[in-house]
């Protein structure tokens, strides 16, 4: 997914993925990232799309959240660079009777997927390791535009910059001392969780991360903040 992967301390976690991935993105996130996700499915869902991708699936919730909530009929997919995340999404929807997502291993700079193959695109919690100080950005954007048939649309869900200066300094508080020695302990991936609380802390503010869609070719993209600002929600139209 990225050509400086090794550099990345989320590659070794993310090739390992060690059993207590799942229970840390609930415990760490109150489950507010579940209600999130859910979210972002009803908006990636809305108009009844007849193919969706889940790009970054992970062990794939935001897939399996599509197919519990979608239509008979709409083709599931999820794309990921990691094949032990991906052998845990399949079992996971082994495990809920939602055998027909179809995980693919894949580079999110180069889709194995045709022209406007998809009518919509959605990727929850890790646009910002592709969109955070990462010399392959421009390239992501394009290729999600590229498999993106006209009219289609992209959803992002992620972190955001709370806009009270106080609670702003909480949450990023609660990164520093709290998510990354907790995490880092029950993972044994120190190093993952560091890097992912401090590209939090640091990554774009709602507006910056819309502008950067909007430079990337989107034409319209709309967005709104949950739990004052805390993680964000953009849909962009192509």
């Amino acid at each position: 997914m990225m050509e400086k992967e090794t550099a990345r301390p989320l590659q070794k976690m993310f090739q390992s993925v060690p059993p207590s991935y799942d229970l840390l993105n609930r415990l760490l996130t109150f489950r507010f990232d579940e209600r999130w996700r859910k979210q972002a499915a009803k908006t990636i869902l809305a108009g009844e799309p007849a193919r969706v991708l889940d790009l970054c699936t992970g062990t794939g919730d935001l897939a399996l959240r599509l197919r519990k909530d979608a239509r008979a009929g709409t083709g599931i997919w999820g794309l990921d660079y990691s094949m032990p995340m991906l052998e845990r999404a399949g079992t996971k929807a082994g495990e809920r009777g939602l055998p027909d997502i179809q995980f693919i291993h894949g580079d999110a700079a180069s889709m194995p997927f045709e022209d406007g193959f998809f009518d919509a695109v959605g990727i929850a919690f890790a646009f910002r390791n592709l969109s955070w100080k990462n010399p392959d950005t421009a390239k992501f954007l394009s290729e999600i535009l590229r498999v993106l048939k006209p009219g289609g649309k992209f959803v992002v869900v992620e972190t955001s910059q709370p806009r009270n200066p106080l609670f702003r300094a909480l949450v990023h508080f609660y990164l520093r001392r709290i998510s990354v020695p907790l995490g880092g302990m029950i993972s044994g991936h120190r190093g993952a969780y560091h890097y992912l609380a401090h590209s939090a802390i640091h990554y774009y503010t709602a507006g910056e991360v819309r502008q950067l869609l909007l430079d990337a070719g989107f034409s319209t993209v709309n967005h709104r903040l949950f739990l004052n600002g805390v993680a964000g929600l953009w849909e962009a139209r192509k």
